[in-house]
């Protein structure tokens, strides 16, 4: 599987007669290997080219003759697999693309194995495991909201995250190394309060990313978006409204949601879960049932996919912000999930400072319900995951999350850096498993004979 000194080439279009049809050729002689079997109308030498090119002419084929074509080529490494390419298109007959196929073979290339291409761009560097996943994604969506997640997951949507972690861990583990290194010099690399903060963000992060990819794996499970915020934010009235049913009981008396109420919704087709939780306010929490309610909040804040932040647009008292952000400050330490700022009640007062993506509502006349649809369905496209990235990844995440929590542990009892490192590496080293930095051929096995044949 590993080995990329051949020329390799395949049909890269859908089984089945087609307008067009499409043969993919990568590797060192490839080149060549179209060269030998297209003719161009205008003279063009494929070898001489320094940069990609499109050439109209034909395919010659021993039993069928001349096939108009036109030719695609990358003879240098701005391919998709960073080695000289070449598509030739042409109609999508079945018996015509098998011929040409057995053309470019008998020039010098052979058959491709199961997403050996998309391999080829792993191993050059051009997308990590989970962007080559997310082209399985792409390839096998159902439906939409399937399609979103997998291109929102190929343009990077766990890759840059993923990459942004390592990153600051690498820095970090340079920190403590240097520290080791001089440990007999009156030398502080890293204070040891950043040390412990930055230690509790990255495990933070990281158990963020696997509640997000923790449904993914599961048939049948939906993204779930929590409407949160102070009592009698609003949030019962716009589950009503979203859901266009009295789901929820509505009262101006605070307290009044105990049990999270939830309802199945499709937006902007995609299917979620939406739902209204108890207000946060420790000064209601009076009594058993009303903490257990504000428990049961934060729990489903922390399992969101999308947590919806509603704020009350009639509140424009001085204390209200104050009120609202020991809130948000506790359920953003719990939630690694995207926040998305709603003010309610808009009908009643025009909110008093309207952020770049906070989205004004009225749950009475109906004002940016659209807008708020439109926006939840953007959020849960970007936070979304394949299904084989979650079930490929999930281990390796809670590997990560526990070294990155001994590391903590050994920073705050203060048991020398030399422990913190050698935990920071070993999450390190789960977190390369992730993007595929750190690989075994097996694991490339399990991960790429799953594609078909071509890409």
């Amino acid at each position: 599987m590993l080995d990329l000194d051949d020329t390799i080439a395949a049909i890269a279009s859908a089984a089945g007669g087609a307008a067009r049809g499409i043969v993919r050729v990568s590797g060192p002689a490839a080149m060549s290997c179209a060269g030998r079997v297209f003719r161009p109308s205008q003279p063009c030498d494929f070898g001489s080219l320094r940069t990609a090119a499109v050439a109209r002419g034909e395919v010659l084929l021993e039993r069928l003759g001349a096939v108009p074509a036109l030719a695609y080529v990358w003879p240098t490494a701005r391919s998709y697999t960073r080695q000289p390419a070449a598509e030739l298109h042409l109609i999508g007959s079945p018996p015509v693309l098998e011929a040409v196929l057995a053309a470019v073979c008998a020039a010098g290339a052979r058959l491709a194995r199961p997403g050996e291409f998309t391999l080829r761009a792993f191993l050059a560097g051009r997308l990590d495991l989970t962007q080559a996943e997310a082209v399985l994604g792409v390839i096998d969506a159902q439906d939409g909201a399937a399609l979103k997640s997998a291109l929102a997951q190929l343009a990077g949507g766990l890759a840059r995250p993923l990459a942004a972690l390592r990153e600051s861990l690498l820095d970090l583990l340079a920190h403590l190394e240097a520290g080791l290194d001089f440990v007999d010099e009156d030398i502080e690399f890293i204070t040891a309060e950043l040390l412990l903060a930055q230690l509790a963000a990255a495990e933070q992060q990281v158990e963020g990313i696997a509640r997000q990819l923790a449904g993914r794996g599961e048939s049948g499970e939906l993204p779930c978006v929590v409407l949160v915020g102070l009592p009698n934010a609003g949030k019962s009235s716009l589950l009503n409204a979203l859901a266009g049913e009295g789901a929820a009981i509505v009262s101006p008396q605070p307290g009044t949601t105990r049990d999270v109420v939830t309802r199945r919704l499709r937006i902007e087709g995609r299917e979620c879960l939406l739902c209204d939780t108890a207000g946060l306010d420790s000064q209601t929490a009076q009594g058993e049932v009303a903490a257990q309610a504000q428990a049961a909040t934060r729990d489903q804040a922390a399992d969101a996919a999308l947590v919806v932040l509603c704020r009350d647009a009639t509140s424009l008292k001085p204390e209200a912000p104050a009120k609202e952000f020991p809130i948000i400050s506790s359920l953003a330490l719990q939630a690694s999930a995207p926040t998305l700022t709603v003010w309610t009640k808009c009908d009643l007062a025009t909110p008093p400072l309207l952020a770049a993506d906070a989205i004004a509502t009225s749950s009475v006349t109906g004002a940016g319900l659209d807008d708020l649809q439109r926006a939840i369905a953007e959020r849960l496209a970007t936070t979304g995951a394949v299904a084989s990235t979650a079930d490929r990844c999930r281990e390796s995440l809670r590997l990560a999350s526990a070294a990155l929590a001994r590391a903590c542990a050994a920073a705050g009892d203060d048991l020398g850096q030399e422990f913190v490192a050698a935990e920071v590496r070993l999450a390190l080293a789960e977190l390369g498993q992730v993007v595929g930095a750190v690989y075994t051929e097996d694991l490339l096995d399990r991960v790429f004979s799953r594609f078909c044949i071509g890409k």
